[in-house]
């Protein structure tokens, strides 16, 4: 690997004009110590820093890139679309497209395009809480539904505890109405509602959780989630920012309710569907999303949503998205999860390798399945940072934390696969070296 100056001098400029040097948390390496790489440029599945260094990509944008780096079609598109213009503040066949593209493919009947993830889920939030006409939100310990304000909450302690704030900025009014309860815990939620039936706006939860590592729900935990909410007059919002059209041609819920015969009353998208562009959507049943303004009292607006370049980038990734690449990526998924355990393995490395999907993570210092977030939080998470760094310097780029999942796409081929392979022996050495002091 070349010298990372160029790398390091971008980050010191970076430092002084943003806070951290970066404009996401997770970029600035704060979990696995050491200096961020910036990229140049992507190319398949690989990326390329200002220091010339190239990389085996497993971020994959934190998922939009399901198709790889720069793909000639969606590129193509992008550029045709952007030579009619970036964007108009008005309505546009792009979006109309898209919307047509994320109803055939999902349960839901109307779909609203936003920017980002944490709009889709705000907006949801708001609209359940509208359409119900009470305040309470269930969430649940280590989903992650971005960076709204009600959400940024902690548990307490006990079965199930209203939220503190879990940020500085966050008054307690806003997180007086969240309650936070453990992950893939039936009697929770039963307990919940027993008490709170009668306030409780909505359950969200990940379809299949990816911000803990990979933890996917128990089998029929969604279903359940779905008809206690039915049953209790609140709506379920399924967050599939992450696994929409990520983990099947329906995301998660192509994996559980499609199979099982119910569906979430909401359901939030982003990632993929962007193509690479900031783009999100929230959907769900006309009854409840004919609540929205301009046709209901519920106000939501967006300067950018549905805006035609990124329309055009997710509606042309959606559609290159074949069964063949599903298929391909879930086979890559699942070699690369055989060959990460063989090597920790051979290293005597206690560890557990698990996954929704082709969405996947490594657990350390553990040995059996993972259901939820404390159990998340009791691996060791510093042998992730010695694996993490050996990785980095044999060229494979790995999610610079070890409560991410891990992200592939089509063009992840066997060259590529191979160069991971290569470099796995010498990092789950240094996993196995590793102390909690390193």
């Amino acid at each position: 690997m070349s010298p990372q100056q160029a790398s390091a001098d971008l980050f010191a400029r970076a430092r002084a004009v943003s806070p951290g040097g970066v404009n996401s948390p997770v970029r600035a390496f704060r979990a696995v110590g050491g200096q961020p790489r910036f990229m140049a440029s992507a190319r398949g599945p690989y990326l390329t820093d200002v220091d010339g260094n190239e990389y085996v990509d497993l971020v994959a944008s934190w998922g939009p890139m399901l198709l790889g780096h720069a793909h000639p079609e969606v590129i193509a598109a992008v550029a045709d679309a952007a030579g009619r213009g970036t964007s108009f503040g008005t309505p546009s066949e792009p979006e109309v497209l898209l919307a047509e593209e994320i109803v055939g493919r999902t349960p839901v009947e109307m779909v609203r395009l936003v920017s980002s993830g944490t709009e889709a889920t705000m907006s949801a939030i708001r609209l359940a809480r509208g359409f119900t006409g009470r305040d309470v939100v269930v969430k649940f310990a280590g989903c992650y539904h971005g960076h709204v304000d009600s959400l940024l909450a902690e548990a307490g302690s006990g079965l199930a505890t209203f939220a503190v704030p879990g940020t500085p900025g966050v008054p307690a009014v806003v997180t007086a109405d969240t309650l936070v309860l453990p992950y893939n815990d039936r009697e929770a939620v039963s307990a919940a509602f027993a008490e709170h039936g009668d306030r409780i706006a909505c359950v969200i939860t990940e379809a299949a959780a990816g911000n803990m590592g990979a933890v996917p729900p128990l089998p029929g935990f969604n279903q359940f989630l779905s008809e206690t909410c039915r049953a209790h007059g609140a709506l379920f919002i399924s967050d599939e920012v992450m696994t929409g059209f990520r983990v099947s041609p329906s995301g998660q819920w192509g994996r559980d309710g499609a199979v099982e015969g119910w569906a979430p009353d909401l359901l939030t998208f982003g990632k993929v569907m962007g193509g690479g562009f900031p783009a999100a959507a929230f959907g769900g049943r006309r009854e409840v999303m004919e609540m929205l303004s301009p046709t209901g009292p519920v106000y939501q607006a967006g300067t950018l949503s549905g805006n035609p370049v990124a329309a055009t980038a997710g509606l042309t990734t959606l559609r290159l998205a074949t069964d063949e690449v599903y298929a391909t990526i879930d086979a890559t998924a699942e070699r690369l999860k055989t060959l990460v355990s063989d090597a920790l393995a051979a290293e005597g490395v206690a560890h557990h390798v698990q996954g929704a999907g082709n969405l996947f993570s490594v657990f350390w210092g553990v040995t059996g399945q993972v259901d939820d977030y404390a159990g998340a939080q009791a691996q060791e998470g510093w042998r992730y940072r010695a694996f993490f760094h050996a990785m980095l310097d044999a060229g494979v780029h790995l999610p610079p934390s070890a409560f991410e999942a891990w992200f592939l796409s089509a063009a992840h081929d066997e060259e590529a696969v191979s160069r991971i392979a290569e470099a796995l022996p010498v990092a789950a050495r240094a996993a196995a070296r590793a102390t909690p002091e390193d």
